[in-house]
């Protein structure tokens, strides 16, 4: 029925509403109605106002199909819930995701702990190949893009530094701006990043896929602890490449940034040199290697968490893969912006 009055269905309930305003004066007469179903009773009851109108004639087999309705409480208003607990409601779906994304990474972090004492136990059964796999796939064959990330980064330090510098004869102090942005910050940010974008996603969408081809499940079977073989090497993995990728960036941004100091204010590359090391502690250097193999870990961890997460389906897989890179970006930024504050008073003498 409902389908025979769907095209018209809107002109029905105001024929039914019209008529039913004037029930006083209406006698409603349906005996003559062979088929009835509850579709039909339902728009007839919400005309009549939820009640029976006086002097109703109706066949006995139909009466049952509206004492179904009397029994049931109609409201066909949808009234909007106020802001207030939209919100709370929202805030109460965005915690449990939360509390539950912090529950697995500490189950990751922890099962992590406990292989690294159970394989520094039995060194025989370090996986050494996976992990020399994971530093040389995120490290050795990242050194490309980040080779030219980080001499770009450092031409436009340096050119836009030079700018301003110019001004006020302070052309000597591009190398502290250069030097102190690059290897405190720039270095391991950048490093980080594309290093999260490339080789993070790379390592989610692997334990993904493995996921829906059944192979952790196979492992499990045989008894192969897919943590150790699998989460132990790309984190320690990206622990050790992470670092040795910000040295290198770092020294091609400087590079960059010499360049384009002799080119925009002649400064010779001797001189450039030579104040280097007198600008610079070299405890800045280790402040950004040690930042780097904290971002390497988090990012190992993080795409560990999200990829052991991916259900058994391709749109899991999508989804958890851009998740897993979104959030290893953003836990470097906040990262670092921590390790900045713990570190304000440290390097600059």
């Amino acid at each position: 029925m409902l389908s025979a009055l769907a095209p018209n269905l809107r002109e029905i309930c105001d024929a039914l509403d019209a008529a039913s305003a004037q029930s006083a004066a209406l006698k409603w007469d349906l005996c003559a109605v062979n088929n009835l179903d509850s579709a039909g009773a339902l728009l007839l009851w919400r005309a009549w106002g939820r009640c029976f109108p006086d002097d109703l004639e109706m066949r006995d087999e139909h009466r049952p199909l509206f004492d179904k309705w009397t029994e049931v409480r109609l409201d066909f208003r949808h009234p909007r819930k106020p802001w207030s607990s939209r919100a709370l409601a929202w805030m109460a779906r965005f915690s449990r995701a939360a509390l539950d994304h912090v529950r697995g990474g500490l189950g990751v972090i922890g099962q992590f702990t406990l292989d690294f004492f159970i394989l520094a136990g039995h060194p025989k059964r370090i996986p050494w190949r996976e992990m020399s796999s994971t530093i040389f796939n995120a490290g050795a064959k990242a050194l490309g893009i980040t080779a030219l990330v980080g001499v770009l980064i450092g031409i436009v330090i340096a050119y836009q530094s030079a700018m301003q510098l110019r001004l006020y004869g302070g052309e000597i102090f591009i190398v502290n701006i250069l030097a102190f942005s690059v290897t405190r910050e720039l270095g391991p940010i950048l490093a980080a990043i594309l290093v999260a974008g490339r080789s993070g996603s790379s390592m989610t969408a692997q334990l993904g896929v493995m996921r829906l081809t059944q192979e952790l499940d196979a492992m499990t079977v045989l008894g192969i602890s897919a943590s150790q073989r699998l989460v132990f090497p790309k984190v320690v993995g990206l622990t050790i490449a992470l670092p040795l990728l910000t040295m290198w960036t770092i020294v091609l941004a400087t590079l960059g940034g010499m360049l384009a100091a002799n080119i925009a204010l002649d400064m010779p590359y001797r001189q450039f040199l030579r104040a280097l090391p007198d600008t610079i502690p070299l405890v800045n250097l280790w402040i950004g290697l040690g930042k780097a193999a904290v971002f390497g870990a988090l990012i190992g961890f993080t795409s560990a968490h999200f990829g052991l997460r991916v259900q058994p389906n391709t749109q899991s897989l999508a989804s958890e893969t851009t998740r897993s890179v979104v959030t290893a970006i953003t836990l470097v930024i906040v990262l670092d912006a921590i390790f900045s504050v713990i570190f304000r008073e440290v390097g600059w003498a």
